[in-house]
């Protein structure tokens, strides 16, 4: 199987895992290959086993982006940010505040869950998250999980799995501001809190942001909705944590995030008696999410550890020009988790969770609650040097019935530099409100979309190098979309309606490398991404058969300078090939005290123009200078 694999992949990509592998073979002398464990295991992680364990330990490809990155980084935006670890590509209607989500190897933005703090958001109308609603201000660190996840997290996780974890107190009082303006008469501002006082722990952050923008579409789109305004946004943010552990080992916690965005937009309005496009309204987005949790966490011995939330999400969403529709999702959640741990190295888990959905909006009046019951089992383990891990869910849901998911993983260290791993596993994307029940195009018995999928890999550090491998290949099946011919539609739909469709083949590599030489820091992902309709054999809409991204950092005294330069290629969509295009952005800071730093970035430097979606535009050119304070130093 692994050599159908390989052999099926493009030839450039095949090219490229070949030079790997030689390379790999090259740094591999006769007396490395026997086994000595890896002594470094990394970060803590949630998101890989649900329960908080060493990175080391697991055997899914994981990221972590911490705190100091997401600081350090000229991304304008979470979505900029993580198209830059490798298997994410973005899709965005224009720019900064405009509707994002991201493609995560290969899938489409509904497949991947995103969570925060454990709490699944996104629209359920929809089936996808925007994560334009989200200020990078907000985030302490984020986990990506790469591959199936729908074997701990249920429903959509095809792709992956991304987890917005936010600031939690500890010790003394912690605080943090920064402000900045930019191009475009751009401004962004944010100030934080943290820490703790005997058994209370409590964070706060709070952020505004803003841009007056650039006209979303460019002039000639193929449906005539360009309007010459700008269509700039605001985003204001707030998140709270507060905990009390009212015993050794045992807290009780509550989590608040709420961001308010407003946004233009350009469409058009087709009026009678001509019905010809409309496009000089002032469309707006007025888009709302709001997440709330109350959890617990105890640990009643070495061996046993229980944990509990409830949590409450909503996503709201009133969109027009002279009128508005307004989509709201409500999602109650409550899970129970326990974890035994009967020897050091092996870890079993068990979890209970219920969800609850309703859709709010007038075209939805009649879609009933969609209620989903879960049990999730999961082990980890380290067997000398070997790893394995097991992953196991069941959901049944009020309207699509019982879906199954397993995953099972191998890895094992050859040395302390050099460890292998291979992962198969399932994963399904539920059928949405508007794919059951919206009217003239929903249909109720709409299947879940099914992926069977296998990934290889091998990673590598030796001191301050790195670098890994990863093949993967994720076949889907029942594939939903839009089926244009009333004769396979249920009787009276007149343009069409919602369909299992097809097959579709993904399929890729990933190799990512890192290395300090002195003063300088240099990273490195290459992506190289096949994804098919295995019906008519055309690529995916949006989705580039190669994307990379080369990183350089240098520091020296109070200064650090930096350049990113990303290379994104050709994509279809709507009938046409969007060009390939490359950015380079630039910053430097200065450390002027301990707690204050000045900094400037210089984003799309080039001054390129393309589209990140058909007809949409990007910002040009765009120079921001800012000042940031920190008590704990910087």
């Amino acid at each position: 199987m692994f050599r159908i694999f390989i052999m099926s992949l493009p030839p450039f990509a095949l090219r490229a895992c070949s030079a790997a592998a030689w390379l790999c073979v090259a740094c591999i002398g006769p007396s490395d290959l026997v086994f000595a464990q890896t002594t470094n295991l990394g970060p803590v992680v949630i998101t890989g086993s649900r329960e908080p364990v060493p990175l080391g330990r697991l055997v899914g490809d994981i990221a972590v982006i911490d705190a100091d990155r997401i600081r350090a980084s000229t991304a304008d935006s979470i979505e900029e940010l993580l198209r830059r670890e490798g298997g994410i590509q973005l899709s965005r209607t224009g720019g900064p505040g405009q509707s994002a989500g991201v493609l995560l190897r290969g899938t489409a933005a509904s497949g991947t869950v995103v969570l925060v703090d454990g709490v699944r958001i996104g629209s359920a109308s929809l089936g996808q998250t925007d994560l334009s609603a989200i200020s990078l201000a907000q985030i302490e660190r984020i986990e990506i999980l790469r591959g199936p996840g729908s074997s701990l997290y249920g429903a959509d996780a095809v792709g992956g799995v991304v987890q917005i974890i936010t600031r939690r107190g500890k010790g003394l009082t912690e605080t943090a501001a920064h402000a900045a303006l930019g191009g475009y008469r751009s401004s962004e501002a944010d100030a934080s809190a943290s820490g703790s006082s005997g058994a209370f722990d409590y964070a706060a952050t709070l952020s505004r942001e803003s841009s007056e923008g650039v006209s979303a579409l460019k002039p000639g789109d193929q449906f005539g909705s360009f309007n010459p305004d700008r269509d700039g946004f605001k985003r204001t943010s707030a998140s709270a944590r507060a905990g009390f552990t009212f015993a050794p080992g045992h807290r009780v916690g509550f989590d608040i995030l709420d961001s308010r965005l407003r946004s233009q937009f350009d469409s058009a309005e087709f009026n009678p008696p001509t019905f010809a496009p409309d496009p000089s309204p002032d469309f707006r987005n007025r888009f709302n999410t709001r997440v709330s949790a109350l959890d617990y966490r105890g640990v009643f011995s070495p061996q046993w550890t229980a944990s509990a939330q409830v949590a409450k999400q909503i996503d709201s969403l009133e969109s027009g020009g002279t009128t508005f529709d307004r989509f709201e999702t409500g999602r109650h959640q409550l899970t129970g988790q326990v974890a035994w741990t009967p020897v050091a190295g092996h870890q079993l888990m068990a979890a209970a969770e219920e969800l609850e959905e309703t859709v709010t909006a007038a075209a939805l009046a009649g879609a009933p609650k969609r209620r989903n019951h879960a049990l999730v089992l999961g082990y980890t383990g380290v067997f000398a040097g070997h790893k394995l891990q097991a992953d196991f869910r069941h959901d049944h849901n009020s309207a699509f019935g019982d879906v199954n998911t397993g995953k099972l993983g191998w890895g094992v260290d050859l040395t302390p530099a050099w460890s292998l791993r291979a992962v198969a596993g399932t994963a399904f994307h539920a059928p949405t409100f508007n794919d059951l029940y919206f009217p003239d195009f929903g249909v109720s018995t709409i299947r879940p979309e099914r992926s069977r999928s296998i990934e290889f890999g091998a990673n590598w550090r030796q001191g301050d190098s790195a670098a890994s491998i990863t093949l993967y290949r994720n076949q889907v099946r029942d594939m939903i979309g839009f089926e244009p011919v009333r004769a396979n539609c249920p009787p009276g739909y007149s343009f069409g309606c919602a369909a299992n469709l097809t097959r579709a083949r993904l399929q890729g590599a990933t190799l990512t490398g890192s290395q300090r030489i002195g003063s300088f820091a240099l990273h490195a992902t290459v992506d190289f991404l096949d994804a098919k309709n295995e019906a008519t054999g055309k690529r995916l809409v949006r989705r580039a058969a190669h994307q990379e991204t080369l990183g350089a950092d240098w520091s020296e005294g109070p200064w650090t300078v930096g350049a990113t330069l990303l290379d994104v290629g050709e994509r279809p969509e709507g009938g046409a090939t969007l060009a390939g295009y490359q950015t380079l952005d630039l910053q430097a800071r200065y450390k002027v005290a301990s707690r204050w730093r000045i900094e400037a970035k210089l984003l799309n430097a080039f001054d390129r123009q393309y589209e990140p979606a058909r007809d949409y535009q990007a910002l040009g050119r765009q120079l921001w200078i800012g000042l940031r304070y920190d008590s704990t130093g910087l």
